[in-house]
């Protein structure tokens, strides 16, 4: 059996971040049935990266019925007021999961915050200006881009700020 070329695995996010002359290195890994709640961290560890470089996607409606999109590390939740503030909206609240696939074009657990239907108001952690390169979905479920957080912040025209829930000690 033939090897598959790289670009038979290439994924819309992949081919935009190409387009918009975005270096990026992918990562594939084999899942398995249903994605879990925390998945993202079991993910990050089983390819061997740091937890904190990885970022999951989250899509929220905001009170003026607008979408918004905030990158955040997997381990972390969403600080929903902080969002809100960030955004100029009174409040958000996540999208319910059936509503992802026709709101972004993505399924849970493979949404990347780069070739979405619409281009939503992107925000992303400002943890992420800590690394030279942080981890995302590529836009379907076994594949990741590794990416440069200021150049992915450019592309998507997305401002970072604090957006993570405070830990109770």
């Amino acid at each position: 059996m033939a090897k598959k070329k790289e670009t038979e695995h290439k994924t819309n996010v992949m081919r935009l971040l190409d387009q918009a002359g975005i270096p990026y290195t992918p990562h594939f890994y084999k899942h398995e049935g249903e994605q879990e709640v925390g998945v993202g961290v079991h993910i990050a560890k089983a390819l061997g990266q740091n937890v904190e470089q990885a970022f999951k996607t989250l899509v929220t409606r905001g009170s003026s019925g607008g979408f918004f999109v905030f990158v955040i590390p997997v381990a972390e939740e969403l600080d929903l007021k902080k969002a809100a503030r960030a955004v100029g909206e009174k409040n958000v609240e996540m999208i319910a999961v059936k509503e992802i696939l026709a709101v972004t074009g993505y399924v849970r657990g493979g949404c990347s915050p780069l070739g979405m239907k619409k281009p939503y108001p992107t925000v992303i952690d400002e943890s992420c200006l800590l690394f030279d390169t942080i981890y995302l979905s590529a836009g379907k479920i076994g594949a990741q881009v590794e990416v440069p957080p200021d150049k992915l912040c450019a592309l998507l025209g997305a401002k970072t700020i604090d957006l993570i829930q405070e830990r109770r000690q």
